[in-house]
């Protein structure tokens, strides 16, 4: 039996998994980034990778040296070639030599690429788009990441920044985007953008429901809306039909540019299913360049959750 190591990077976890050829995790470790929630130079984050990897070696009872390999996904741009982030401010990464150090420190050979296209490839190989010769994955977390594989391969454009379909415009002058834009498919469709739009749907609706659940809760999240819809509230209901209006035009887009087979959406306000999903798909339908078509694009929701990142870093190899 070979075995891999996936590493998945993020802001305040580290996850690293054993995961065997039939790309499932055997044993797995998870370590705190940046407990300070301040941002760690690269040399930090390193060692915390490297403990990472240990850990999970410990757990899966192996020495690093049987593993064929190690894959790590990071954010940032990072490039695949030479195994470098060549840019991730969160974390001080700046032209970092991940590849370089980690196999300095292992001894074997070192994949490297960003998060969003790792956790789509393990959607690829073992997930919601198993068996798709093309497919798009879309997380909709904090902003809005996405993976594109074409013809088996990460596509990761010409100066590996490809993908990030959450910085295209569906909303021209619209609200504020981090990157600089406004009106950005992310900025609206991110859980952040959908509680954005809870926060002023309540705030504009003091009798709303809302305003009760995010008390009850002591929070807001990309689920309060929602919870305010199934009770019946119809402000959440406002909140979410613009959510799905939205998200739908963002993904209309995509399916126009690159006609998937399958494009698949992962996230915590995935949790919500068919409530989400059937609204979703008869709205894309509406709009799709290819309505007609007998080789419609199938919308799913993803089935690794947070796994996906490890499975599809440890299977970098054959990306």
């Amino acid at each position: 039996m070979a075995y891999y190591i996936g590493v998945d990077i993020g802001g305040t976890n580290i996850a690293c998994g054993i995961v065997n050829d039939s790309c499932e995790i055997i044993a797995r470790s998870k370590i705190k980034t940046n407990s300070s929630g301040n941002s760690l130079a690269y040399k930090d984050v390193l060692k915390v990778i490297k403990s990472a990897v240990i850990a999970a070696c410990k757990e899966a009872g192996i020495d690093v040296s049987e593993a064929r390999s190690i894959g790590v996904g990071s954010p940032g741009v990072c490039n695949s070639e030479s195994g470098v982030v060549e840019n991730c401010s969160n974390l001080g990464f700046d032209n970092s030599p991940v590849k370089a150090d980690l196999e300095e420190e292992f001894k074997i050979p070192v994949y490297l690429d960003n998060d969003a296209n790792a956790a789509a490839f393990g959607e690829f190989m073992s997930g919601a788009a198993k068996g798709a010769k093309n497919a798009v994955v879309i997380t909709l977390g904090t902003g809005v990441g996405a993976g594109i594989i074409i013809d088996k391969k990460i596509y990761r454009g010409s100066n590996f920044a490809g993908g990030e379909i959450g910085h295209t415009v569906i909303a021209v002058d619209g609200a504020p985007c981090g990157c600089g834009r406004r009106g950005c498919f992310e900025a609206y469709s991110s859980a952040t953008g959908l509680v954005r739009m809870t926060l002023m749907a309540g705030e504009e609706n003091p009798q709303s429901l809302i305003n009760a659940i995010i008390k009850e809760d002591g929070r807001c999240s990309a689920r309060t809306a929602y919870k305010a819809m199934k009770a019946g509230d119809a402000v959440g209901k406002t909140v979410t039909d613009d959510y799905v209006k939205y998200l739908a035009c963002g993904i209309t887009n995509v399916i126009n540019t690159f006609q998937p087979e399958i494009l698949c959406i992962g996230g915590g306000v995935c949790n919500e299913g068919e409530i989400l999903l059937n609204p979703l798909k008869e709205a894309v339908a509406k709009q799709v360049y290819s309505k007609n078509s007998a080789k419609n694009t199938e919308i799913v929701i993803c089935s690794l959750g947070n796994d996906a990142g490890i499975i599809g870093a440890a299977m970098l190899h054959k990306a």
